[in-house]
């Protein structure tokens, strides 16, 4: 019901706030459009808030954790004990999300939605991890519902505290073999294709991680038509919370941030539960895995930054903030052509 509801309030951009937006970026005394990316950036927020007036002070990341069955395939370099350890690292501000989050300004929330064992951080636990996806589905389409309508509560709660952007992260050993598994289905293309090492396969364990993805589809079938089916046979409970926060992100008008290549399979997921959640997210940058550009071409977005960044925990995201606060420290700061009795620029065919 939460899943159906939050889907159903989901509206397109507010155009006059958006237009709004453009006319001041246009008044600023600089040439037009040339913050480029940046002023669309903000145009969009204005879109998603229904204002011109944009401002993005208080920031939270959240961070979907939980392990995946299908690490006993040895489709990873490490055990899924990292998960819990790294999990609880966020609490302390010791791992690199936190230290980032420390530096910009954001406040970070992670999240046990699926970890293996039981953890000190807050608990939305669907299942003590996703079954191994080689021998049966990952999860139930119930567990499915329940992990989308786990994150659209966390998001909403953070919502209601009076955050105004979210950026998305995950922390989960094995989760980019459920990802790349959920990308090959959702995009139509071979396992080989979209799957990339992780966080350090050799050549040997890449080909054994396409097989296990390429063998899981074969034997579970599921219909790309249907992202919830996709999801609960090849997917993760990380992918679910986060999928869930962008879309009452969409339901509440407030921008949510793209990671990397895991946070944009959720996006997908998302968007093809709901069209209009797309206006609601914003793209931070390009992720070194395989198929992070076509996921983002797919969902006609463009990353801002090219790092070739592949660390996860939604450290790319939380980057995108201060690029936000300088662009909006022009917008609200800068002084106007007429304030300045300078000759506005005009647009030149």
């Amino acid at each position: 019901m939460v899943l159906e509801q939050t889907i159903a309030a989901i509206r397109p951009l507010n155009e006059t706030a958006m237009e709004g937006a453009r006319q001041h970026w246009d008044s600023i005394a600089k040439p037009l459009h040339s913050l480029g990316r940046l002023e669309d950036m903000i145009v969009q927020i204005a879109g998603m808030t229904g204002s011109p007036n944009v401002h993005l002070d208080r920031k939270a990341l959240m961070i979907f954790c939980a392990d995946n069955g299908v690490v006993e395939e040895g489709v990873t370099q490490c055990g899924q004990e990292v998960t819990k350890a790294v999990a609880e690292n966020f609490l302390q501000e010791k791992a690199t999300a936190g230290i980032l989050c420390r530096h910009t300004g954001a406040d970070i929330f992670p999240y046990d939605i699926g970890v293996a064992e039981d953890t000190c951080i807050p608990n939305c636990k669907i299942a003590y991890g996703t079954k191994n996806m080689a021998k049966e589905p990952a999860m139930t389409r119930e567990e499915a519902v329940r992990a989308l309508e786990a994150g659209i509560r966390a998001a909403e709660e953070k919502i209601e505290e009076g955050y105004q952007i979210l950026a998305t992260g995950e922390m989960g050993i094995g989760n980019t073999t459920s990802s790349s598994a959920v990308a090959s289905v959702l995009l139509g293309m071979e396992p080989e294709t979209v799957t990339g090492r992780g966080a350090g396969l050799s050549s040997e364990g890449l080909q054994k991680k396409i097989q296990v993805i390429r063998h899981a589809i074969e034997l579970h079938h599921p219909d790309p038509k249907d992202p919830i089916d996709v999801l609960a046979k090849v997917g993760g409970f990380d992918i679910a919370g986060i999928a869930g926060t962008f879309l009452a992100g969409a339901a509440h008008h407030v921008p949510v941030v793209i990671d990397g290549f895991i946070s944009a399979v959720a996006a997908l997921i998302a968007v093809r539960l709901a069209p209009d959640a797309s206006g609601y997210i914003l793209a931070s940058h390009v992720s070194k895995e395989p198929a992070a550009k076509m996921l983002l071409k797919e969902l006609g977005k463009e990353a801002v930054l090219h790092g070739e960044m592949c660390l996860g925990e939604g450290t790319g995201a939380v980057m995108l903030f201060p690029i936000l606060d300088m662009a909006l420290a022009v917008y609200h700061g800068m002084a106007t052509f007429e304030s300045t009795h300078i000759e506005a620029y005009v647009p030149l065919n």
